[in-house]
């Protein structure tokens, strides 16, 4: 049992790929060498866009994984992304394997893989998938669990988005706390290799999720990161990896001396809430009024020039005030949102006053 238990912090490291038996050797003995490792990682499958790129060696890759487990005593993990793959993996006695963002995110994939672990004793861990949608990855998990996976771990790469930003794949925090908050009896590691896509930032990617009270990390280690085969510029050597391990400040939970002083300052948060609940209603009732008015002229719900004129002045406010630009979009966004409900039902309704 890897993920079903206190545990922390648990650390997957490897390369990115299995390239050759002496690659995957070396940065094995030099991983298990720092102390720092709870598993080996590599891939041996290994699902890329274009079809000329490299694509992993295959079978040859969990011999050598066999091979390294028996030398450095780690226990070993790799990606499935089918039936066939969970049975080659369960051959080669592979202690841990994970469902990659591109299977997370098919159903059909993940319920064959499910279908193909019924009665079996393995650990399992699930990323997010590609697209930020939780349901998809908590739908994911349900699976497996279903299939009766009881050491179940999650684990957070990352998202794609359209917007622009100094990552590979977009964290968004939010969503990877959420799910955690679904699932409080299963580890969630943070995959910073996959959320920074560069060995600069992966530092500060590792400390926001301790910081976040993850549970672990699972980041890709090379014995020659320039050289290798797939995604060179995220990977890092065995020696950077326990200097950046050493590094972390590892957080802890909160302790009996703090706990009155936390118990004080939430009792002041949750007295701002209730405060801004109660403006937010406020600015409904008004959005009500208003739109009764809307509704007896004739004019439309959405006016777009007040819409882009709210949200430039609440940007403009936010960055006095320090709020995040994305954060204050988001929130606009989701009182817009709230104000059109509240006018949709006064439209539809029959009585203005309503």
């Amino acid at each position: 049992m890897f993920f079903n238990t206190t545990q922390k912090p648990f650390i997957i490291a490897g390369p990115c790929s299995a390239e050759t038996e002496e690659q995957l050797m070396s940065t094995a003995v030099q991983l298990s060498q720092t102390g720092k490792i709870n598993a080996l990682r590599a891939g041996i499958w290994k699902p890329r866009t274009r079809p000329e790129t490299f694509a992993g060696v295959g079978l040859p890759g969990l011999e050598w994984m066999q091979q390294a487990k028996q030398k450095t005593g780690l226990p070993i993990a790799v990606e499935v992304a089918s039936p066939y793959h969970v049975e080659m993996a369960l051959k080669y006695g592979i202690d841990i394997i994970w469902l990659g963002a591109r299977t997370t995110g098919n159903p059909f994939s993940v319920q064959e893989i499910a279908d193909s672990l019924k009665g079996v004793s393995i650990s399992v861990l699930i990323k997010n998938p590609v697209q930020p949608d939780i349901d998809l990855w908590s739908g994911g998990a349900d699976r497996l669990l279903n299939a009766g996976i009881i050491d179940l771990g999650l684990v957070h790469r990352g998202f794609h988005t359209y917007r622009s930003t100094d990552y590979r794949n977009n964290p968004l925090w939010d969503l990877a706390i959420e799910m955690k908050n679904r699932y409080p009896a299963h580890a969630l590691l943070c995959d910073p290799s996959h959320i920074v896509g560069k060995r600069d930032g992966l530092l500060e990617v590792c400390q926001k999720s301790i910081d976040l009270n993850y549970d672990g990390l699972m980041i890709e280690s090379h014995n020659r990161p320039d050289q290798a085969w797939s995604d060179a510029a995220q990977q890092i050597t065995p020696l950077r990896l326990k200097e950046m391990l050493d590094a972390l400040i590892w957080r802890r939970e909160e302790s009996a001396e703090l706990h009155p002083l936390i118990e004080e300052l939430r009792r002041k948060i949750d007295c701002i809430d209730d405060e801004l609940f109660s403006l937010i209603s406020d600015r409904m009732k008004i959005v009500r009024s208003l739109s009764a008015y809307k509704k007896e002229k004739g004019l439309t719900i959405v006016q777009t020039g007040r819409w882009t004129e709210i949200l430039q002045n609440a940007a403009a406010k936010g960055e006095k005030l320090h709020l995040a630009t994305e954060f204050i979009e988001k929130y606009m966004e989701a009182i817009h949102s709230e104000s059109i409900r509240h006018q949709t039902e006064v439209f539809n309704s029959s009585s203005q006053g309503s």
